[in-house]
């Protein structure tokens, strides 16, 4: 193992996991939290990080790692009980018989997921009532929620995906995603380094065909193309403009004065670089420098952009702002998020 690249990839998740909690108060003084492992990466790594961060949390919390054994073939059910046996944390393992209910009632074409997730999440969530838990963590990252952000988008026609934190529609529990700052492939490598037991899905990984696996798809291309893409996709879910959407419920675009509010220097910059773009292609005269059109966007070809000074994904991993920090307020904001990270406590 390289210990230089497992320290690094270690405080990295710590870093941002702890960032994700303190930003959405994940999780609160007193908490009982049950980690939903299912025996793949994701969530083994959000048990891992969650019990190296409970160690220097500035609130106690107690942890529980809870897995439903959904009887499929193939299961090992030693694998579990020895993996948690060998750590200090109450664990559970739940026995209901899913499997069967879904490959009765879902014909062999079509998608598993949807009925295996809802007799899942009813599972838990009645067990998390009776036996006291606060929160349930789930192991969904950032490459989950910007997948199903297009998903919902191209198959429901609605703009919304996962959030860090949720009210469960049952009145009682809340869910919470501590992993949404990270990214997919470092909890692969973090998994790998680890060598947790991973235990495949014998219903989803038989499924190739999947949507999700065709935007899981897609957007590797387009990371591939234009690496950061992904990140700004992410970003963009917590800096949304009400007023420059379509949404009459968030918006009332009608009251008032009757205008949407704007940024009048946003748009004279992109008529300045719609009118060089075009010029360019008709060759009349040439394109701009790339501080003429602002500081975010160069034209180098009359039909591509080139996005400058937005940080490398892949080197920096600069966390997104949740966007309710303003003023003096990001001052509190990261005393909080550093004293869950390991660096201070909040003053």
């Amino acid at each position: 193992m390289d210990n230089r690249r497992f320290d690094k990839l270690s405080k990295r998740l710590r870093r941002e996991v702890g960032t994700a909690i303190a930003d959405y108060a994940m999780i609160e003084a007193g908490d009982r939290v049950m980690v939903c492992l299912s025996g793949g990466k994701d969530s083994y790594t959000l048990l891992e990080v969650l019990m190296r961060l409970r160690e220097k949390a500035p609130v106690p919390f107690e942890l529980a790692a809870v897995h439903l054994d959904q009887k499929q073939p193939g299961y090992d059910p030693t694998v579990l009980p020895t993996y948690l046996g060998a750590l200090d944390i109450e664990y559970h393992i739940i026995e209901q018989d899913t499997y069967s209910i879904v490959t009765d009632r879902v014909p062999a074409n079509k998608t598993m997921c949807g009925l295996c997730s809802r007799l899942r999440r009813g599972i838990l969530y009645r067990f998390a009532r009776e036996h006291g838990f606060t929160k349930i963590a789930l192991g969904h990252h950032r490459d989950d929620i910007v997948e199903t952000l297009f998903l919902n988008m191209f198959f429901g026609s609605k703009l919304k995906t996962m959030p860090p934190r949720l009210a469960a529609d049952d009145g009682y529990n809340t869910v919470i995603r501590p992993l949404a700052y990270s990214r997919e492939s470092d909890i692969a490598e973090f998994a790998q380094l680890m060598a947790f037991p991973i235990m495949p899905c014998n219903l989803c990984g038989s499924q190739e065909n999947l949507q999700r696996q065709r935007i899981k798809s897609m957007l590797h291309e387009w990371e591939r193309e234009q690496p950061g893409r992904v990140e700004n996709v992410f970003r963009s879910l917590s800096n949304i403009v009400p007023s420059h959407l379509l949404d009459r419920s968030l918006h009332d675009f009608v009251g008032g004065d009757g205008r949407a509010p704007s940024d009048a220097g946003e748009d004279a910059e992109a008529v300045e670089v719609g009118e060089a773009v075009q010029g360019a292609a008709e060759g009349v005269g040439t394109a701009p420098a790339p501080s003429a059109v602002g500081p975010d966007i160069a034209v180098q070809d009359p039909t591509t952009f080139a996005v400058k000074n937005v940080p490398d994904a892949s080197a920096s991993h600069a966390l997104p702002m949740p966007g309710r920090a303003v003023s003096a307020d990001q001052q509190d904001d990261q005393a909080r998020r550093r004293a869950w990270y390991g660096l201070g406590a909040p003053s």
